[in-house]
C-alpha cells in the first residue's frame, strides 16, 4: 500500500490541477480504507459456549473486556448455550482465561469447517474417546502397573521417545493372558458427548476415524460399536492366547497419525477445509496441526498452548457448537 501512495504522489506532479484534486480525494479514501481494514484485521470472531452459560456469566465476561463487540448471534444445541462475538485478537489469552474461570469454553473461529458439509473427524482414543489409558489398565490387572508408570514418567521427562516408551511398556506385559484384554474391552468408559457427536456428524455425512497410539484390540471394538470408518493404531503380538511383549508391525506414532489423517481425507476426496482432529496428548499435535480445525480436548498444557481450539469443559459433542457457530458466521 505504501507503493500505491508513492505512485499517487508522483502522478500528481504531472496532472492538471482538477485531476490532482480528484486524485487527492482518492488517496484520502484509500488511506481511510486501509486504516479501517487494519482495525478490522485486529479483531477475531469467537464462540463462547457451555451448558452453564447464562446472562450473568456473559455479563461478567463482557464487563472484563470493554473492547468486546456486542454478541451478534446466540443459539442453542442440545443442552449447550452458545454466543458468538468479536473481540481484539491480542486479548485472546486473557479472554480464554476469564471464560475458563467461569467454567466455559471460548474458541476463536479461525477455521473453515462447517457442520452441514461432508467432512472427516479423526480422533485420538485413550483419554479422548474413552476415559482410560488402556495399556495402564492392562498393566494394573497384569500386576505390572508400577513398572509401566515408571516408564511413562521417563517418557514425560523426555528420556524416551514415544516408540521407545511404547515398546518398553508392552514388554512388561509379556505372558499376560489375552483374557485380560477382553475384560478391559468389556469396560471401556466412554467420554461424555461421544455418542451425540458421532450420531450428529454421521447424520450430515461425515466420516469418522480413530488414530491412536493405543491398540487396535480396543479401537476395533469402538469402530464396530459406532460404525466408524477407519482405524490406525498399534497391534499387540499375541501367540496362543498370551501377549509376547512385542508390538506387531509398524508403530503408530505422532507422525503416523498426521499422515493417516491426510491419507484418510484423500481416500474420501474430502477437501482439506473440512478436516477436523481431536486429541489430548503431545503425540496428537502433528495431527491437530494437519487438520483445518485441530481441537485440544481436556488436553495437556503443551497441547492447549499449540492447538487452534481448546475445549476444557464441554463434552466431545461441544465440537458441534464450534462447527455450527462457524457455519452461522459464514452463512
Amino acid at each position: 500500500m505504501y507503493t500505491l501512495f508513492t505512485l499517487i504522489a508522483h502522478c500528481k506532479k504531472f496532472m492538471p490541477h482538477n485531476h490532482q484534486e480528484l486524485l487527492s480525494v482518492f488517496a484520502d479514501f484509500m488511506y481511510e480504507s486501509v486504516q479501517f481494514a487494519e482495525k478490522i484485521m485486529q479483531y477475531t470472531d469467537f464462540v463462547l459456549f457451555g451448558k452453564s452459560l447464562n446472562r450473568i456469566k456473559l455479563q461478567r465476561l463482557l464487563q472484563a473486556f470493554p473492547a468486546v463487540q456486542p454478541p451478534f448471534d446466540t443459539f442453542t444445541w442440545q443442552d449447550y448455550q452458545c454466543v458468538t462475538f468479536t473481540a481484539p485478537q491480542n486479548q485472546q489469552p486473557q479472554l480464554l482465561q476469564v471464560a475458563h474461570s467461569l467454567a466455559l469454553d471460548c474458541v476463536p473461529l479461525q477455521f473453515d469447517a462447517q457442520l452441514t458439509q461432508a467432512g472427516i473427524l479423526v480422533m485420538d482414543m485413550d483419554s479422548t474417546m474413552i476415559q482410560m489409558e488402556c495399556i495402564d489398565e492392562i498393566a494394573k490387572r497384569a500386576g505390572t502397573g508400577e513398572e509401566v508408570a515408571a516408564i511413562t514418567a521417563r517418557a514425560m521427562r523426555g528420556e524416551l521417545d514415544f516408540a521407545q516408551s511404547l515398546r518398553q511398556r508392552v514388554a512388561t506385559l509379556a505372558g499376560t493372558k489375552e483374557s485380560i484384554l477382553q475384560q478391559v474391552c468389556q469396560n471401556l468408559p466412554l467420554t461424555d458427548g461421544l455418542i451425540p457427536l458421532v450420531k450428529t456428524l454421521q447424520g450430515y455425512g461425515w466420516k469418522i476415524a480413530i488414530a491412536s497410539g493405543g491398540f487396535t484390540y480396543f479401537a476395533d471394538v469402538l469402530k464396530q460399536r459406532f460404525q466408524l470408518d477407519a482405524v490406525a493404531a498399534n497391534q499387540f503380538d499375541i501367540e496362543q492366547g498370551l501377549l509376547t511383549g512385542k508390538v506387531a508391525g509398524n508403530i503408530v506414532d505422532a507422525k503416523a497419525k498426521a499422515e493417516f489423517l491426510e491419507k484418510f481425507r484423500k481416500s474420501l476426496n474430502i477437501p482439506a477445509c473440512q478436516t477436523v482432529a481431536m486429541g489430548d496428548g503431545a503425540n496428537d499435535l502433528p495431527m491437530l496441526h494437519a487438520a483445518n480445525l485441530g481441537a485440544a480436548f481436556h488436553a495437556k498444557p503443551k497441547v492447549q498452548a499449540e492447538a487452534k481450539a481448546v475445549v476444557n469443559f464441554a463434552g466431545l459433542d461441544g465440537l458441534i457448537c464450534l462447527l455450527l457457530a462457524n457455519e452461522r458466521r459464514l452463512s
